[in-house]
């Protein structure tokens, strides 16, 4: 089968995907950026990525979403959810990409199915935001709308420096979204769905309050019960996505947060930590997914 991978040219998760397929199926590096499609008059959509053409691709893997224009993110998505209506199998699908990419809409469709996330206010001016601080207890955790990995996420805990967080944001046509601060003892767990699998593991992090690998962070595998099993995949069918990251906080309050889900999951420290080969995983879960609908 030829699948492509919708990556930077210098992704190291392309690459082990690459790796993982050998030679049983072969995998394009194209870019989101060179998207383009063609409607023929006799009603035919074609795809294309530079030379590549998406539409003769078995499968698309997304394993990046780069910054764009309001234009060019929407055409985006269009584009793959027309090669899915077309018979294509994306990994993750279009919805999905776009409801875990914004933060606001993955807290709103987590708290519709029943899931406990930390109280959440966005809002567009400073001085909603500023209620906002107040509202949640003056401790709050204020994220960029659209990130991962912990990149642009501040803790705000005095109003001086708050106001001026929110003011410059809105100059910059930021939305603010704030959350509740859930006080914890600097842990939190990875659960990483793939299908019916779901793998854990346990990101430690006692001189930062995030906990992101790439802050420092160091990881020990997590035992997925069943109770950690159905959460994950109550979380991850709320963005309807088949592959995803389900981070989870346990509060000093003995409660357990769903905080975040990423439609574009990394895996290389979870695979390094248990010793499993996830990108095989992906290419057989894809391959049989495309055979499921052929």
């Amino acid at each position: 089968m030829h699948f492509a991978v919708l990556a930077a040219p210098d992704s190291w998760y392309a690459r082990d995907l690459q790796r993982a397929a050998g030679s049983r199926h072969e995998l394009t590096i194209a870019a989101f950026s060179e998207i383009a499609a063609t409607i023929e008059r006799d009603g035919e959509l074609r795809v294309t990525s530079g030379e590549l053409n998406l539409s003769a691709c078995e499968a698309i893997l997304v394993r990046t979403m780069p910054p764009g224009s309001l234009e060019q993110v929407v055409f985006r998505m269009d584009c793959l959810a027309r090669y899915e209506a077309a018979g294509g199998v994306a990994i993750n699908p279009a919805r999905a990409v776009e409801a875990a990419v914004d933060k606001f809409l993955t807290s709103a469709k987590l708290s519709a199915a029943g899931l406990l996330t930390p109280r959440t206010i966005a809002c567009q001016t400073w001085e909603a935001a500023m209620a906002a601080f107040a509202e949640l207890g003056g401790d709050v955790v204020l994220k960029p709308l659209f990130g991962s990995e912990g990149r642009g996420l501040i803790r705000l805990q005095d109003e001086n420096l708050a106001v001026r967080a929110f003011k410059m944001l809105t100059q910059l046509g930021a939305i603010l979204y704030l959350q509740e601060f859930i006080p914890h003892e600097g842990e939190d767990w990875r659960l990483l769905v793939l299908g019916e699998q779901v793998h854990g593991m346990r990101r430690q992090n006692p001189h930062d309050w995030r906990t992101n690998v790439s802050r420092g962070a160091t990881t020990a595998p997590l035992m997925v019960t069943t109770e950690l099993r159905e959460l994950a995949h109550r979380a991850a069918a709320a963005v309807h996505a088949p592959f995803a990251g389900v981070d989870l906080l346990p509060g000093r309050d003995g409660n357990l947060y769903v905080i975040e889900v990423n439609a574009v999951p990394g895996w290389k420290a979870l695979a390094r930590t248990l010793d499993v080969d996830i990108a095989r995983q992906v290419i057989d879960f894809t391959t049989a997914t495309v055979r499921s609908r052929s």
